[in-house]
């Protein structure tokens, strides 16, 4: 697995709830490259409980949408915008002291103006538990750049 560069983290200002690594009450995600897909490892805390000791539904699909955008940008050579987030939740994903969850995702259609992402959470044991269909709508590079910040697809492949 390639460790990913998170090339906005040099924005001034940059708070993204799901990867920005100052945000405090964040979730601080850090991605990898594992042939076509995108994976993270996160430990989750009690602080994202939905019921006592088990991850809230809400942050899980937060996750998914997440890793939907890494693959986006590393993927399609632009930026995008979530406009659809199926989910599907198997079991319940247990908050269990220093035993991290996996997620994965990868590109599964593309076209010119939108693309469809499978991601699935794995829990500490790889039982799948959740997974979700995202549909992100595609900017033009030339504006994902200008008003996103796109880097480019290099950036995210940087050393630290």
């Amino acid at each position: 697995m390639k460790k990913l560069s998170n090339p906005y983290a040099k924005l001034e200002g940059y708070n993204c709830f799901g990867c920005a690594p100052k945000n405090n009450e964040g979730l601080r995600l850090t991605f990898y490259e594992d042939g076509d897909e995108i994976v993270t490892k996160w430990q989750p805390e009690h602080a994202y409980e939905g019921f006592h000791n088990v991850l809230h539904g809400g942050i899980q699909a937060t996750l998914m949408d997440e890793i939907a955008n890494w693959v986006v940008v590393t993927q399609t050579e632009t930026s995008g915008m979530t406009v659809e987030l199926n989910t599907k939740f198997h079991k319940a994903v247990m908050i269990e002291n220093e035993k991290p969850i996996t997620i994965r995702a990868k590109l599964t259609e593309k076209d010119q103006k939108k693309a469809t992402i499978h991601a699935q959470i794995y829990n500490f044991a790889g039982d799948l538990c959740s997974e979700s269909n995202v549909v992100y709508y595609l900017f033009p590079p030339q504006v994902a750049a200008r008003k996103l910040y796109y880097p480019g697809k290099a950036a995210f492949y940087e050393s630290e």
